[in-house]
C-alpha cells in the first residue's frame, strides 16, 4: 500500500472509531477531503477508500481535479473574488465561503439552469477575527433570508472556523455557540440541514457540538508540498 493510500485509510477508520464511541452519532456525517495542493494520485486514493467529496480553496487549480473527478462532490471552501463567481457557480456543488448579498446574487445570476440549485453555507466569522472572512453570527438571519429569494441557490446552513483554542473546553464553547444558533435558525428557516464545522485537529469537538460536515486535510492526505 501508498504511503497517501495508508494515511488516508488510517484517517477514515480513526473518524468511524470516534463515531462508535458516540452515543448519539450524527444520522448522516459527509467528510470532505480539503484537497487544496495536494496531487491527483491522493485525491484518488481517497476516492478509493469511498471519500466523494472534496474541498478546493483556489479556482484554476480546482478545475483541473474537477475535470480528473467529474462524479465527486465539489465544494468551494476559500475566499470568493467576484470576477471569479461565474466559474466557480458552474463548477462546483457547492459553495460554503458567502458573506456579502452580492456574491450570491452573482452566484445566482450564473448559475446554469441544468445543473440544479447550487448548495450554499453562509461563512460565519464567530470570533469576529480581522484574518478570517465572515459575518456575525447575529447577521446570519437577515443573510439567509435574503439569500432564499434567489431561485437558483439553495441556502443549506452555516460554515465556520472558529478561533484555535488551547483547551478543550474553550474550543467546545465556540462550537455550543454556533450550534445553538444554527438550532435557533432551523426553526424560522426549517429546510436547513448543514452545520459545516471541524478540521483535522478538532473535528472531534465539532461533531460532539452538532456539526454534520467536516473538512479533513492534513490528517486525511498528510503534509501538504
Amino acid at each position: 500500500m501508498k504511503e497517501s493510500e495508508l494515511i488516508t485509510e488510517t484517517a477514515i477508520l480513526e473518524i468511524h472509531e470516534f463515531l462508535k464511541s458516540l452515543s448519539a452519532p450524527p444520522k448522516d456525517l459527509t467528510i470532505i477531503g480539503a484537497s487544496k495542493k495536494q496531487p491527483i494520485p491522493k485525491i484518488q486514493a481517497a476516492i478509493d477508500l469511498g471519500i466523494d467529496n472534496f474541498g478546493e480553496n483556489f479556482l484554476q487549480e480546482a478545475l483541473t481535479k474537477i475535470d480528473s473527478f467529474p462524479n465527486c462532490n465539489w465544494h468551494f471552501i476559500g475566499s470568493i473574488q467576484s470576477n471569479k463567481c461565474k466559474q466557480i457557480s458552474s463548477s462546483f456543488n457547492w459553495v460554503h465561503t458567502v458573506e456579502r448579498m452580492k456574491i450570491g446574487e452573482k452566484l445566482n445570476l450564473y448559475r446554469p439552469k441544468g445543473l440544479g440549485k447550487l448548495n450554499i453555507c453562509v461563512q460565519i466569522n464567530l470570533d469576529d477575527e480581522d484574518t478570517k472572512s465572515g459575518i456575525k453570527i447575529e447577521e446570519a438571519e437577515d443573510m439567509i433570508y435574503g439569500l432564499s429569494k434567489l431561485e437558483n441557490i439553495k441556502v443549506r446552513g452555516l460554515m465556520t472556523i472558529p478561533k484555535k483554542q488551547e483547551g478543550i473546553e474553550e474550543q467546545n464553547k465556540a462550537f455550543k455557540k454556533m450550534n445553538d444558533h444554527f438550532i435557533y435558525l432551523k426553526k424560522i428557516f426549517p429546510y436547513l440541514d448543514t452545520l459545516s464545522m471541524g478540521m483535522s485537529h478538532d473535528y472531534k469537538e465539532a461533531i460532539k457540538n452538532g456539526s454534520n460536515m467536516i473538512r479533513i486535510g492534513t490528517k486525511l492526505f498528510g503534509e501538504r508540498k
